[in-house]
């Protein structure tokens, strides 16, 4: 195993993807689509004050839960958050801090807003507002944004675009290549360690988990995250972005160093797994809208695989 902040020699692990169920071209995977099992209960708050590092705030689990009011760890990072970033606006519009985290990073479950440009964000929330986007498969967190934008106004839209637009991104996430990962389990909508010690073989997969998963947890927006992919797939990656098919090279859209122009986003330092299911749901023809007949030429003859190493290769790079 290694961590991998560079191109390495391309090499593929057929043994450790034939250990694993195989999947269908064709069918969303689960490990980047995670569904909580039927018989899953969240923990109940016991009114233990929560902390993390560098911060001197602390917040119960019932206010880390609670929609309308984003938890601020690190007031430092970031410019006054405005009214619908912090606390939103009751019953319908919920604080974009509380998913998106205080200053923008998101997590595999979500986007990364901070650094993106603000016609880009408008552009997107309308976009989940008309139906225009969506999931190859239902999911909770793409049900709460639509919920949400069809309730935003332009004027409170305007104002968070803004302000996550003028943040600095920075990247959250250590790549690491393997043949092994750690058993892991959904916790709600994400992937977590299993605390056994237990490893499997990747084979066709990403796993992407929190370094701290009570850090993740309780919303701390400088939370880490480590995504295993399988050994090979950032070369791979990289040639697949430079190809000379001007249909599918990625800086000819995302600037020559894939991070974004003013009509599309940052690609580099993402989380693996949001980048994934965006290929994946252009390939479905789940997510449409402006840029998806852009990014059809370029999804339409891609493999799992190819999908997997493109994502591996962006989220190691600098943001």
């Amino acid at each position: 195993m290694r961590i991998c902040g560079a191109p390495l020699a391309l090499s593929f692990v057929l043994l450790a993807a034939a250990a694993l169920p195989a999947h269908s071209e064709d069918s969303p995977p689960a490990w980047a689509y995670p569904v909580n099992p039927p018989n899953f209960q969240r923990a109940p708050d016991d009114g233990t004050i929560r902390q993390v590092p560098d911060s001197t705030a602390g917040f119960t689990l019932t206010q880390l839960r609670d929609l309308f009011a984003a938890p601020d760890w690190h007031p430092e990072d970031h410019p006054p958050m405005p009214a619908i970033v912090a606390t939103g606006r009751k019953p319908d519009v919920f604080a974009c801090g509380v998913c998106h985290r205080a200053d923008g990073p998101g997590g595999p479950e979500n986007a990364s807003l901070f650094g993106l440009s603000a016609e880009y964000v408008i552009q997107q929330t309308v976009e989940f507002k008309t139906g225009l986007r969506t999931n190859s498969v239902p999911r909770v967190a793409t049900d709460l944004m639509i919920k949400a934008s069809k309730g935003v106004t332009e004027q409170e839209l305007r104002e968070a675009a803004d302000y996550f637009a003028s943040i600095k991104p920075r990247s959250n996430i250590a790549v690491t290549e393997t043949d092994t990962v750690p058993k892991t389990h959904v916790r709600d909508l994400f992937l977590a360690r299993i605390d056994d010690g237990e490893k499997e073989p990747i084979g066709e997969r990403i796993i992407e988990i929190p370094e701290k998963v009570e850090y993740f947890v309780s919303r701390d927006s400088r939370a880490r995250f480590i995504a295993y992919v399988p050994l090979g797939s950032i070369e791979k990656g990289r040639l697949l972005a430079a190809s000379s098919n001007l249909r599918v090279q990625c800086a000819a859209c995302h600037g020559a160093d894939l991070k974004g122009t003013a009509v599309a986003p940052r690609i580099a330092a993402r989380s693996p797994t949001y980048a994934f299911r965006q290929l994946f749901d252009f390939k479905t023809g789940a997510r449409k809208g402006a840029n998806s007949e852009l990014m059809k030429p370029v999804v339409e003859n891609l493999s799992i695989e190819d999908m997997i190493a493109l994502a591996a290769y962006t989220a190691s790079l600098t943001p």
